[in-house]
């Protein structure tokens, strides 16, 4: 019969390992070495009955301290301590699978009954949002204003309050799991008992049974709802900005806090004006006349009609700058952004005979004879 190898050598560990340290190598190794991840090698079962021998020992500080000190005799029944828990190099007792794979959770806690990514379904769940969006004008934007918005929530049921038992009665913890929303059971595997715990199949995680359903909700403890909500909409908002008004989402769960509600701006454009951040742009259209003498014109703003005076001379694309006549600013409401106006000169396309001599005597331009001067010329 073989010798056996050293428990330490087995765990990977040294002889003065904590307890600590002993877990976590027997963590990594159960993993390394498992049968049911190396079906095609036939020596894993016997590596893995060996690292559990080993950890069974090192793991219990009395059997460790008496390995210690009489090494595999220890546990020999025809020698040493005579009573240890191995019997023909296999081992005793119950292994939680969980141990081993619980903090890995995927693949390997659905093997094993759920490991460390299970939590309790009967624990307070919040409510999920809900997103809508609401359309308001360039002007409602600018200034804020109230609107009103139809909302469809999942609420609780008025007539149950949320608890999903008829009127009069209330829900009973579940005889199966007395409440936990799990149940755990055992079973026997080659490697010795095995633990699993897993959602009650009774009342489906929930803790609670109902014997006589809400008629409201069927049981549910939560109905289908229509609310209108006043939206506050704060000046200077803009185009796809999201509002959060907290609580009005649908109903949570198991006391559960309610969702919030996003509301989604979308903001009209405007025929006349141009958002840019918080300016405001526009164009103002002038004769060439008024450009070249100047003149008093008449701005339309989002405030209103402003008065300004057009100097004498000036150009296509100047620029005006009317200060604090643009957008508020959403975090400093008592400073806006500016309204810049581009004038555009208009150019008439219909002149006069007139118009246009006295246009080439303002230009220094000779004077366009008639055709009847220049047949006078050509017979003279």
């Amino acid at each position: 019969m073989a010798e056996k190898r050293d428990y330490y050598e087995v765990m990977g560990v040294d002889k003065s390992a904590s307890q600590d340290q002993i877990k976590k190598a027997y963590r990594k190794k159960a993993k390394e070495c498992h049968p049911d991840f190396h079906p095609d090698d036939p020596t894993a079962e016997a590596k893995f009955k060996e690292l559990n021998e080993a950890n069974e020992v090192l793991s219990d500080p009395d059997k460790r301290a008496a390995y210690d000190r009489y090494g595999h005799a220890a546990f020999d029944q025809t020698g040493g301590m005579g009573d240890g828990g191995f019997s023909g190099g296999g081992f005793s007792g119950s292994m939680n699978m969980d141990d081993i794979f619980g903090d890995l959770g995927g693949i390997f806690g659905s093997m094993f009954g759920g490991g460390g990514s299970r939590q309790r379904r009967n624990g307070p769940i919040r409510g999920t949002d809900i997103a809508i969006t609401l359309v308001i004008s360039f002007e409602e934007a600018v200034f804020g204003c109230v609107k009103k918005a139809d909302v469809n929530t999942i609420g609780s049921c008025g007539h149950c309050h949320g608890t999903g038992a008829k009127p009069g009665t209330s829900p009973q913890t579940c005889p199966t799991c007395h409440g936990t929303g799990m149940e755990t059971t055992m079973r026997q595997t080659m490697f010795g008992m095995a633990q699993s715990t897993t959602t009650c199949h009774t009342c489906g995680g929930k803790g609670t049974i109902i014997k006589e359903p809400c008629p409201g909700c069927n049981g549910t403890g939560k109905v289908r709802k229509q609310n209108q909500v006043d939206v506050n909409i704060p000046a200077g908002i803009n185009n796809g900005q999201t509002i959060r008004k907290g609580g009005l989402g649908n109903a949570g769960t198991n006391g559960g806090e309610n969702g919030d509600l996003l509301i989604s701006v979308s903001v009209q454009p405007s025929p006349r004006f141009i958002r840019q951040e918080n300016n405001i742009l526009s164009d103002v259209k002038i004769s060439v006349v008024q450009a070249l003498l100047g003149d008093e014109i008449t701005i339309p703003t989002i405030d209103g009609e402003e008065k300004y005076n057009i100097k004498p001379g000036t150009q296509p694309d100047t620029k005006i700058f009317l200060k604090g006549k643009g957008v508020p600013f959403l975090r400093n409401k008592g400073r806006r952004g500016d309204h810049i106006v581009t004038v555009k000169i208009e150019i008439p396309t219909n002149i006069s005979d007139r118009q246009k001599e006295l246009i080439r005597e303002f230009a220094g331009l000779p004077k366009k004879e008639k055709f009847s001067d220049k047949v006078k010329k050509a017979f003279s």
